[in-house]
């Protein structure tokens, strides 16, 4: 409980605006670790002291970005309980939509629309969050890719990639040491010669056919 004094209005609010600016710093700084932890502080002025003060204009940014964060270190489990502490209104907000949205998109496996997000940003503190969340579906994308083509176009990968730079399509590929044959292919892995006359092993077959024709006339 928070002591009831003449100035508790707003000492509240100015410590709620400081850890807001907290978040928004360790975010801003790549620091995920002090970022949870400012929210974790932040967390009670939003669920607890509405009665006392006004709604914050950063909360849905905040809350946003908690939420984009703990779907990119894969804590689906924690992203939905923290989804359900957020009230209905708040969950139609544009800054907690996205990684709402986000989250559904990777649930279907549509990583297409994932990538299309990037370009769709609600602020611009979302960039760093989201491009790790891209680099990571880029990434599965990739590994499909590989497992399903033999080889593929760079202009084909450029699309289901979502990369428009052919220079960035070109170091994605170099950086997960594809093969480029022609300047304009890529090659996953070797496609395997047609069997031939030489890899029958025919002494071998010969040998188990006589030994099995002297064990069927022993045996009469």
């Amino acid at each position: 409980m928070f002591e009831q004094t003449p100035t508790a209005p707003q000492e509240l609010l100015l410590a709620r605006e400081l850890l807001e600016y907290a978040v928004l710093f360790s975010v801003s700084q790549k620091d995920e670790a002090a970022a949870e932890r400012n929210f974790n502080q932040l967390r009670p002025y939003y669920a607890d002291c509405r009665h006392v003060m006004p709604a914050s204009p950063q909360e849905h940014l905040v809350t946003g970005l908690n939420l984009l964060r703990l779907l990119v270190q894969n804590r689906i489990a924690e992203f939905h309980t923290e989804l359900e502490l957020i009230p209905a209104a708040a969950q139609a907000d544009k800054h907690v939509k996205h990684p709402v949205d986000l989250e559904q998109h990777l649930m279907e496996g549509s990583y297409n629309k994932i990538l299309k997000a990037q370009g769709a940003l609600p602020s611009p503190d979302y960039a760093h969050y989201m491009g790790m969340f891209t680099a990571t579906v880029r990434d599965e994308i990739a590994a499909c890719m590989e497992k399903a083509y033999a080889t593929l176009s760079t202009s084909a990968a450029a699309k289901l990639l979502s990369i428009a730079s052919a220079g960035e399509m070109l170091s994605f590929g170099e950086g997960r040491e594809w093969t480029v044959a022609g300047g304009d292919t890529f090659v996953f892995r070797a496609e395997a010669a047609a069997p031939s006359a030489k890899d029958i092993p025919s002494m071998q077959l010969i040998n188990q056919t006589l030994l099995y024709a002297k064990e069927l006339e022993r045996i009469v």
